[in-house]
């Protein structure tokens, strides 16, 4: 199984699209931000507290761990990615979201590419009956020329 896993590795791809969140912060700057944030707010209440106000402690700790919390969940998703390797007889999805990652294969001459009707609405791969949603990570303004490219491609292979 790994000997065939390096021969398609070694496959040169037609196309290939590697789609990526726009994270203007690094996980680094993120943990530092935290750290000042708590540094910060840990300060003021204990400043607070000497001065008598005992019950801003439990909710500046209430605070720390909430907001904690949600950026652990951003950070879950701050690396999620598609990347669709277009092979000339199969078409390879791979997402990554949160820490699960997905990969679909299908063959690039029953593949048909269904764009929304607005902007907004994502653009589906079906074939065969299963349809995958692509280009969540695009800007909406790019789905349609995304689609457009994909298909081209697409017609390319057969």
């Amino acid at each position: 199984m790994e000997a065939a896993t390096l021969q398609t590795d070694a496959e040169p791809a037609i196309r290939d699209w590697l789609m990526k969140r726009n994270c203007s912060v690094s996980p680094r700057q993120f943990v530092l931000f935290y750290a000042s944030l708590a540094l910060f707010s840990s300060a003021i209440a204990l400043s607070l507290f000497v001065r008598g106000a005992w019950p801003v402690v439990p909710f500046t700790g209430i605070e720390l761990l909430v907001v904690g919390v949600a950026f652990v969940i951003h950070a879950r998703h701050a690396i999620d990615y598609e990347h669709i390797r277009l092979f000339p007889n199969r078409l390879v999805i791979e997402q990554m979201s949160g820490q699960r990652l997905t990969q679909f294969e299908f063959n690039p001459r029953w593949v048909r590419v269904e764009q929304g009707a607005s902007p907004r609405d994502p653009v589906k791969v079906v074939s065969r009956g299963q349809a995958v949603v692509v280009g969540v990570h695009l800007a909406q303004y790019r789905r349609a020329s995304f689609a457009s490219e994909l298909r081209a491609a697409l017609g390319a292979c057969g």
